[in-house]
């Protein structure tokens, strides 16, 4: 699997292309802002994207779509229905036509199957996406963190049950958050509090 993190302006959001090496198909993850600059680096890893995926519906985590959508003609720009619900102020401005993705739905990229695990908590309809051995895990779970709950639609029981779910996960992956640096689940398990907290 190809993957490229970009750090996109204006709020320092962890942008991810992802894809199919062999079959030159990819997917962005979280366009937030510097659409030019995420057209630049999918072109650089020769990728044809299909698809965007949005772990959840925050302005930081989706500037760049419209512009990306002008660009990327046909594109399928998933969101899952309980941020979309949200979608018109402030803090998720409101996005043309997206596609409803849940809890237990794979989307095919190229020959990769992305996972779709409904993660709440920071917000209703957060998720996390499971590509092979790594995890987009947008503001859920954090390098030795998790993602505010205080905002509209945060729950801090919610987030619990969430990271509970994560740290339940067999095996290790790479841990690939909405923002700071990149770490892997056995490292949060071992040393991130409120994944303690969570009880894993």
């Amino acid at each position: 699997m190809l993957l490229k993190q970009l750090l996109v302006p204006p709020f320092g959001t962890n942008c991810y292309i992802f894809g199919d090496e062999a079959a030159k198909q990819g997917a962005i993850v979280d366009p937030g802002g510097d659409a030019p600059g995420i057209l630049s680096a999918v072109q650089d890893l020769g990728l044809e994207v299909r698809w965007i995926f949005l772990t959840h519906g925050h302005f930081d985590h989706t500037g760049a779509v419209e512009a990306l959508r002008r660009e990327l003609p046909g594109v399928t720009v998933f969101l899952h229905p309980d941020d979309r619900a949200k979608l018109g102020d402030e803090l998720m401005p409101a996005l043309s036509g997206t596609t409803d993705y849940d809890d237990g739905d794979m989307v095919g990229v190229g020959g990769l199957n992305v996972a779709v695990l409904h993660t709440p908590g920071h917000t209703p309809g957060g998720v996390t996406l499971k590509v092979g051995d790594t995890l987009f895990t947008g503001d859920t779970l954090f390098k030795g963190s998790m993602g505010r709950t205080d905002l509209p639609g945060g729950s801090y029981e919610a987030i619990m049950a969430s990271l509970r779910r994560l740290g339940g996960l067999e095996g290790d992956f790479k841990v690939c958050p909405g923002h700071e640096g990149l770490s892997t689940l056995a490292d949060e398990r071992a040393g991130n509090y409120y994944m303690r907290e969570a009880g894993t």
